[in-house]
């Protein structure tokens, strides 16, 4: 049986419609659906049925995806073992990270990697956590770098496999002058008050919010709901409203902004997630070593930024000062 078509029906079992798998497999619904039709020649029983706008897979066709699985582990596993024995770090290797973690971790682990190994080509791609799990699943990244909030450890595939990398700490932010700026840490109830400006790329970071919120005894007060980073931290320096964001990004883009410790802690576990069949890869270990690497001065700067924080702080003068 050819290797693409049962990549193609592994992908429908997942996606469910034609348009859906060739949009992950850059090809055209049309060419899916001969895929399909020739693999069921191949076998000689029908593998699909059609449900309304979708399709559902027969008995026949679970199972042979439930094979194909084992089919493709053992050839990414194959591959991995003949990149060992070569002891080559070159080719292609894709990798998909969410933006806080990919600005402060990811981004210079590649420009490394590049530098070490210059036949190595990675492709990054901006997904967040849930996104490129789904995206590890279909082959179509070898890295997915993932966070307990989204992906509960429960949630792991068998054949997916995870190295820790950091634990983030959420902060909040305000403006310079607001009445909480020179304070090292706050309570989530201190901000029952407050306006809130919250980033809407990830759901799950909103709902994080809302229910910490909520634990404290409130429902915030949202008065913006921006599409990215730059709009939300331009109304905090505003004054127009304050938010919740990871302590990733509080090495970077936060001129004119005062950053507390939010007290009891909410954290998050960041860890960095491939197929098991490819631990061996050349290529797989130099990523991993390399963001193992900026993770471990990440936390050595955080750290460090906790007691700048706190000596700031008791220092600081009556006028706002900025953040570290």
């Amino acid at each position: 049986m050819d290797i693409a078509r049962l990549r193609a029906l592994r992908e429908l079992s997942i996606r469910k419609t034609m348009a859906a798998v060739a949009e992950a497999l850059y090809v055209s619904p049309s060419a899916v659906s001969q895929q399909i039709a020739l693999l069921e020649q191949e076998v000689g029983i029908d593998l699909i049925e059609r449900r309304g706008r979708g399709v559902e897979l027969t008995v026949a066709g679970r199972q042979l995806v439930e094979r194909a699985e084992r089919i493709l582990v053992e050839l990414e596993s194959a591959r991995a073992d003949i990149a060992e024995l070569k002891k080559v770090i070159a080719g292609e290797l894709r990798v998909a990270a969410f933006p806080s973690v990919a600005a402060a971790l990811v981004a210079g682990a590649i420009h490394d990697l590049h530098r070490l190994h210059p036949r190595l080509n990675v492709q990054f791609d901006e997904m967040e956590p849930a996104e490129s799990l789904a995206a590890l699943r279909s082959w179509q990244t070898d890295l997915a770098v993932i966070d307990d909030l989204n992906v509960p450890p429960g949630a792991l595939d068998p054949n997916i496999e995870t190295v820790p990398l950091i634990e983030d700490v959420f902060n909040a932010m305000v403006s310079q002058t607001h009445p909480l700026a020179n304070r090292a840490t706050v309570t989530m109830s201190e901000l029952r008050d407050e306006r809130w400006a919250l980033d809407t790329a990830s759901s799950t970071y909103n709902r994080m919010i809302t229910d910490a919120c909520q634990e404290a005894g409130f429902t915030p007060n949202i008065v913006a709901r921006c599409k990215g980073f730059e709009v939300t931290i331009a109304l905090i320096r505003a004054g127009y409203g304050v938010s919740i964001l990871p302590g990733l990004r509080a090495s970077y883009d936060l001129e004119d902004v005062w950053v507390c410790k939010i007290v009891p802690e909410i954290r998050r576990k960041i860890s960095l997630a491939f197929r098991k069949g490819e631990k061996k890869s050349p290529a797989v270990q130099a990523f991993i070593a390399q963001v193992n690497e900026r993770a471990g001065a990440r936390r050595r700067f955080s750290s460090g930024l906790g007691r700048r924080n706190e000596t700031q702080a008791e220092s600081a003068p009556d006028d706002a000062v900025k953040s570290p």
